[in-house]
């Protein structure tokens, strides 16, 4: 078995300060950051720094990656009802559920980690659910108040009709 990396066992705050390091000077001149990780008292190659900020920048690049992608979604396609949340959900579900029938095929996936997983990704289903019901009873309430308003205001029927479904995403 490997030893483990030196990068990993560096107190949080000392990692913390050379993750930063090698962000802000775009992942290069490792031997820089050996010295002033020396001069910390910690004696890391600049070999193994590379190795750690070879995986750390391909790790920021994946997310920066998938955080473009995600606004460039969201803006070219807007997701009010959540489903692009739902679909994520019912991936992560199923996924989760697949790993837990091969458990006894791949011995190294967690049942724990695995039911937290579920856990987590069901009480999420059940919160967007939630929060979209409160969502549709404050349109409901609103719109009976704007048809209150309306009607003593002396609107038309067709005109309240007209903005009760707006108020409520109701295609006209």
């Amino acid at each position: 078995m490997a030893p483990r990396s030196k990068v990993a066992a560096l107190p949080k705050a000392v990692k913390e300060w050379l993750d930063n390091a090698l962000v802000e000077g775009n992942f290069a001149d490792y031997e820089l950051l050996a010295a002033g990780l020396k001069e910390k008292g910690y004696d890391i190659s600049k070999s193994s720094l590379h190795r750690y900020g070879s995986k750390f920048e391909a790790k920021l690049a994946a997310v920066k990656m998938a955080t473009e992608q995600a606004e460039a979604i969201a803006k070219a396609v807007p997701d009010d009802e959540n489903a692009l949340g739902d679909a994520l959900l019912r991936v992560i579900q199923e996924k989760t559920f697949s790993m837990l029938m091969n458990m006894e095929e791949d011995p190294k996936i967690g049942f724990a980690k695995l039911a937290s997983i579920a856990i987590e990704s069901g009480f999420s289903s059940t919160n967007v659910k939630e929060f979209r019901s409160k969502v549709k009873t404050k349109a409901k309430e609103a719109a009976a108040e704007v048809e209150k308003i309306a009607k003593s205001g002396g609107l038309t029927a067709e005109s309240i009709d007209v903005i009760k479904k707006s108020i409520l995403g109701i295609a006209q």
